[in-house]
């Protein structure tokens, strides 16, 4: 069985709430910065300063996973695996998601070492890149092209169905412009065919989640479960704030 300490917990706890707390410095920090750094022309960056502190907090969110939660099995050995010890993993996987009240239809990780096996109900789509989705609602209308903004509500939780990070809980929907790398390359697959209104879980492989390496804050492999929920998509524009300075204006 695996057991958080209560020291981690508590650790996660502050660790969110100060990133958290600190957006409007974030965002302050970073207008200041742009004006600085930009009086030799117009800003032609992809993101804006609110895009990137939305990345920030997602890539938190993967950073506290893959460092707080590690693999269920620090063996790295490969070996065949009988169809008994893919059932006594399979059980102890729906254990611990159990004890951390894991929403219904959560997807089954076998894992041993570096493999891992995604158990799903029927009703969940797998795309050629390893994405794997399911649409609780499907929405109405279009859906969101590069260069418009999206706002949605997430869910994030790990491999063992701990619910690690939410929008709901910050009082505020996330927002997002797609196609500026703005997300880690799998969670705007998610939801690049979504329509407003809709609600889909995503469950994102390593290959396409944040960059992994003794260079980045990413020191092992793990899927990463997202619900979310597509409120609205709005044009943007680009406005000229100064004469050495520019923004997005979307609606």
């Amino acid at each position: 069985m695996l057991m958080i300490p209560s020291s981690l917990s508590f650790k996660l706890s502050s660790l969110l709430r100060i990133h958290f707390n600190q957006n409007k410095q974030i965002i302050q920090c970073c207008s200041s910065h742009d004006l600085r750094h930009d009086r030799s022309g117009v800003k032609s960056g992809g993101m804006s300063c609110y895009e990137e502190n939305v990345n920030r907090r997602l890539l938190l969110f993967l950073s506290v996973t893959t460092s707080l939660f590690p693999t269920l099995s620090s063996s790295g050995k490969t070996k065949s695996k009988s169809q008994f010890d893919e059932r006594r993993l399979l059980e102890q996987n729906k254990r611990i998601q159990k004890e951390n009240n894991a929403p219904e239809d959560f997807p089954s990780f076998i894992r041993e070492g570096f493999q891992v096996q995604v158990v799903t109900p029927e009703n969940y789509t797998r795309c050629d890149s390893g994405l794997i989705y399911r649409d609780f609602v499907v929405g109405e209308g279009d859906f969101p092209q590069a260069g418009q903004q999206v706002m949605f509500h997430y869910v994030g939780y790990n491999e063992s169905g701990r619910r690690i990070d939410s929008s709901y809980t910050q009082g505020s929907p996330a927002r997002i412009r797609m196609g500026t790398n703005a997300l880690v390359p799998g969670f705007e697959e998610g939801i690049r065919d979504m329509k407003p209104g809709g609600k889909r879980r995503i469950i994102i492989p390593p290959e396409l989640g944040p960059p992994v390496g003794p260079s980045t804050f990413f020191s092992s492999k793990q899927f990463e479960v997202f619900d979310v929920e597509l409120l609205s998509i709005q044009n943007c524009r680009r406005r000229t704030v100064l004469a050495f300075y520019s923004d997005f204006v979307c609606e």
